[in-house]
């Protein structure tokens, strides 16, 4: 399994449920710099130019599938610097993958409110959907997009943006009672990682998952 951005929130609940899985016998985990306390099934690669990832092709014909995970808030970014790390970095990896191991699953973690038009007024939406598109037009890869609305961490996850840490935070006694009423309006990192995983094992009916589809994938018997 090759795995991007295990640091941030989205990553790190992805990589707990890889971890748990007994199917998943080694994770190839992309980063810029080493981390402190790797596990002992995670192989870290560490590497300088994520627009590059040319030099890590032949790690990449290793895995059958990419966890995508990597991510940052456009609050307060310009349009062509936001694009530059959403939509550059994730094809960057993307065709990489396709180059190395054609037909291997990737698995994008996009977000609800996406615009698949590139045409909506919301910055963020339209390169979201710009970065969708292309990986739904790349050939060589069974690309799988997750648009996950609000997420809540769970066992001790913590995001490394500070405005979603006091957003979680403020949020975090309401949670439950709001996921028992409208249960596809959140999942957590645990949810969104099971899914994540068993749709990187065995593929899904939809390109698209939405709150819903993550949900009942992370429900559904394994």
């Amino acid at each position: 399994m090759l795995l991007f951005g295990a640091t941030g929130m989205v990553g790190q609940g992805v990589l707990r449920e890889c971890l748990r899985d007994s199917s998943i016998a080694r994770i190839l985990s992309v980063v810029r710099r080493p981390t402190s306390a790797p596990h002992e099934k995670v192989e870290e690669l560490v590497h300088g130019d994520f627009h590059n990832f040319a030099p890590l092709g032949n790690r990449f014909r290793e895995v059958d599938a990419c966890l995508f995970c990597l991510g940052v808030s456009a609050v307060g970014m310009k349009e062509a610097d936001y694009e530059a790390t959403t939509y550059g970095i994730t094809l960057a990896a993307a065709k990489t993958l396709a180059d190395a191991r054609p037909d291997a699953r990737f698995l994008y973690v996009s977000g609800a409110g996406t615009d698949s038009t590139e045409r909506g007024r919301a910055m963020w939406a339209r390169v979201k959907g710009k970065t969708e598109n292309a990986l739904l037009r790349e050939p060589k890869l069974e690309a799988y997009m997750f648009r996950p609305g609000f997420i809540q961490p769970m066992d001790g996850i913590k995001s490394r943006t500070r405005l979603y840490r006091v957003i979680y935070g403020a949020s975090r006694p309401l949670a439950p009672l709001v996921k028992r009423l409208f249960p596809n309006a959140i999942v957590t990192t645990r949810e969104l990682g099971r899914a994540m995983v068993r749709v990187a094992a065995q593929g899904a009916p939809k390109r698209i998952l939405e709150i819903r589809d993550i949900a009942q994938v992370a429900r559904s018997p394994a």
